[in-house]
């Protein structure tokens, strides 16, 4: 930063758990950002994270939104209000740092892009594994077409099964949007598809399983793009495991490609061989989630400080629109065709 460039003004809107893992300590510690407030309806609870974080000031979330001495918000609130919040700040100015999903549908998507492109100020959609080492060295040997013709995509996002006390938000289909298939699949799917530059998708067929609330708490989905690359996608939040599990994989006519780790296999000479490279890790003990989140946010502040540029998420509303194909298609048990 030089000296006479002046720190980005914050505020985060909403204090949940991802704020507090990663929002409020990467962007508190940054010299060139001031992380004025938080803002959280739940002020009680604002204010003790605030204690804690050191940030001074805080304010209900519709100050937030307006209060013209912000350059931007990050917005991680329930899944029903990111695409309101998100248009009300980008049309008082500001840019902002919205959580998946962008909006629970892909017109609620289109409302919030163009929103942006109005405002003419920037649109981050937190999608951290586009940061990810591993993640943009499978998709340079996609996009370079080192593994030949791809002819299918697989991936999957498990997350082990957590005893409630009582019902949260994300229970509520309402709020939430869903279960497992928006919580889990927008993460999933952007993964896939960003691997292979976010083909036209023409048929999508699902399978959900519906627990003891109204949302799905499983699913698996088959889609195909109009060049007839198949995809494979499983989400579930009732994984019986140590931890967590995410996985991906590319598979061509003359290799293929999966993480985690990063592996990736080229047909030479008539035999497979191992060309994977060999990744950075993150420094200091942190773990990739959080390091790729890093990365994500530095290139907002860049972005908002004019020292860098990012594209408008327009590839978030044909992901919705496939998101509603393989609701429709779970609740009514046929294929769908977009």
């Amino acid at each position: 930063m030089t000296a006479e460039a002046a720190p980005i003004r914050v505020a985060v809107v909403g204090t949940g758990a991802i704020s507090q893992v990663v929002h409020i300590p990467i962007l508190g510690e940054r010299e060139d950002v001031e992380l004025v407030a938080l803002a959280d309806t739940d002020r009680p609870k604002a204010e003790t994270i605030a204690r804690r974080f050191g940030v001074a000031e805080v304010i209900q979330p519709d100050e937030a939104l307006s209060r013209e001495d912000l350059d931007a918000v990050v917005i991680s609130t329930p899944n029903s209000l990111h695409e309101d919040m998100a248009v009300r700040a980008l049309e008082s100015g500001k840019h902002v740092f919205v959580e998946r999903p962008i909006a629970l549908t892909s017109a609620g998507a289109t409302r919030v892009v163009e929103a942006a492109r109005e405002a003419g100020t920037s649109l981050v959609v937190g999608l951290p594994h586009r940061f990810r080492p591993e993640v943009s060295a499978l998709r340079s040997f996609v996009a370079g077409g080192e593994l030949g013709d791809l002819h299918a995509v697989r991936s999957s996002w498990l997350t082990r099964q957590v005893p409630l006390m009582r019902p949260t938000w994300r229970q509520d289909r309402e709020v939430a949007g869903g279960g497992a298939l928006i919580d889990l699949g927008v993460s999933a799917l952007d993964l896939s598809l960003w691997i292979v530059d976010f083909p036209a998708i023409r048929r999508v067929s699902c399978i959900a399983r519906w627990g003891e609330y109204d949302v799905e708490d499983a699913a698996t989905m088959l889609f195909e793009s109009h060049e007839g690359l198949v995809f494979t996608v499983e989400v579930s939040n009732r994984l019986f495991a140590g931890e967590d599990r995410y996985y991906a994989r590319v598979m061509g006519t003359t290799g293929s490609g999966s993480l985690p780790p990063l592996e990736v296999y080229k047909q030479l000479g008539g035999r497979p061989l191992d060309v994977t490279p060999k990744q950075p890790r993150p420094q200091g003990g942190e773990n990739p989630y959080t390091n790729a989140y890093r990365r994500l946010l530095d290139q907002f502040v860049r972005t908002v400080a004019g020292r860098s540029d990012m594209e408008l998420p327009v590839e978030q509303v044909a992901l919705m629109a496939l998101i509603e194909a393989a609701y429709e298609s779970a609740e009514n048990g046929r294929e769908v065709t977009l």
